[in-house]
């Protein structure tokens, strides 16, 4: 899975230009909490989001009265209050490597581009609902959180087990824990009981932490 296929598109920019209180107008149209901000040109110039424009706002307590405050307002550009140096990623990333930099940065969006060009944006809401899905989160099934020994063809063996007992697996996913020996899985099946699957992995499994339907 590539960065292309799970971005926001179409991108939505905001001019460098345009003065604040504009911007925040757009942002609550869109529903969006963070844009790309480009010059005449349409070249990325900057990124923008909801925290610059609230932070450059005045504060409620002023003294100025609304005439004065929408006056310094309409002085105040996109330009003024945006980060100039924009971290982008291209269409062709794997989407983990996507997560990767997010984490590492501690960013919560990056530009996407293809030749150069912004065609869409990859968000940490984005990563949450790939997340989602990875975990099964949407389907009802027998949810197991089990850890197993970190050696070659463990994960065989319990695919190959749930399968016997006439299990489909919905989600699976293998974690790390605090023993570089083992792994943590956390996995979902369907068309078996829980009983059936304790039985079916017993050999497999160094201890079951969790199983419940989920």
């Amino acid at each position: 899975m590539f960065v292309g296929e799970r971005m926001s598109r179409p991108v939505i920019t905001v001019s460098s230009e345009i003065p604040i209180h504009d911007a925040i107008a757009m942002f609550k149209k869109e529903h969006i909490r963070r844009a790309p901000v480009v010059n005449q040109d349409g070249k990325l110039v900057g990124i923008v989001t909801e925290n610059d424009l609230l932070n450059a706002s005045p504060s409620p307590v002023t003294s100025l009265s609304v005439w004065e405050m929408n006056y310094l307002m309409s002085k105040v550009t996109v330009k003024q209050v945006m980060t100039k140096k924009v971290k982008t990623i291209d269409v062709s990333t794997p989407i983990e490597e996507a997560a990767r930099i997010m984490a590492d940065l501690k960013i919560g969006g990056m530009p996407v581009v293809r030749d150069g060009k912004v065609v869409g944006m990859i968000t940490e809401t984005n990563l949450f609902k790939i997340f989602l899905e990875l975990m099964g989160a949407r389907t009802k099934a027998l949810r197991i959180t089990a850890v197993v020994d970190d050696k070659p063809g463990t994960l065989a063996k319990i695919t190959k087990a749930i399968a016997d007992a006439g299990g489909n697996i919905i989600s699976f996913g293998q974690f790390a824990g605090d023993d570089p020996s083992t792994k943590i899985l956390t996995f979902k099946v369907a068309g078996v009981k829980k009983d059936e699957v304790k039985n079916a992995l017993a050999k497999y499994v160094l201890k079951f932490w969790d199983i419940r339907q989920s």
